[in-house]
């Protein structure tokens, strides 16, 4: 899996002198930010609006750069086949590594409204950034956590100074752009032979 991408909806919204973030659970319970693979015949960022659309329920608005990429490695039965095949492995330690390996392209999304999730065991849920980096620690190794606390620490410093920036320009102006869905016939085009609700919609970004 060596060069997997990923990308990840950094969602917010500002409520008034504060910025919060939403983040979800995955299914083994942790918290993270709405995120999942890069799609064939999708943007990065119009990929990260389907996530967060289907992860929390999100409409809003996507950067369509991303602010920053993190890395992380695989976990959970991935992690513990490879273990169990350490002795085959070990021979070629250099392509275990690299399977391993995931770079993940964030890009931040203003939170217009939120409507009930598709994923329905998500439990999309707002935060801090204090308690937003608090929940990101939890059941994760001090790397990868620090990345992720990063990560949050970058997102802030862009919001602010998008709204520093709209504040003197005494207008909204910034790199945000509005997300809407398509007709759902879009997505089955670009995904043939997915079943999945979801897949048959996509996100398209629009000069807001």
């Amino acid at each position: 899996m060596k060069g997997c991408e990923q990308v990840a909806a950094v969602c917010y919204r500002v409520r008034g002198a504060e910025i919060e973030f939403l983040l979800v659970q995955t299914r083994g319970g942790r918290w993270t930010f709405p995120k999942g693979g890069a799609e064939p015949g999708l943007t990065h960022a119009q990929a990260a609006a389907l996530e967060a659309f289907e992860e929390a329920g999100v409409h809003g608005r996507m950067e369509e750069t991303a602010f920053t990429r993190y890395f992380r490695r695989k976990g959970g039965s991935q992690r513990a086949s490879l273990a169990r095949s350490a002795a085959r492995s070990a021979a070629r330690p250099s392509a275990r590594s690299a399977e391993m390996s995931v770079v993940v392209d964030a890009h931040l999304c203003e939170v217009t409204r939120l409507e009930s999730p598709e994923d329905a065991d998500r439990n999309p849920t707002w935060f801090s950034v204090g308690k937003a980096k608090r929940r990101l620690r939890e059941g994760r190794k001090p790397d990868y956590a620090a990345e992720l606390s990063r990560v949050l620490d970058r997102a802030f410093k862009r919001i602010q100074l998008m709204l520093n920036v709209s504040a003197a320009a005494g207008a909204r102006k910034d790199a945000l752009q509005r997300v809407h869905l398509a007709a759902p016939a879009a997505k089955k085009a670009l995904k043939p032979g997915k079943a999945a609700k979801s897949r048959a919609r996509v996100f398209v970004i629009d000069q807001f």
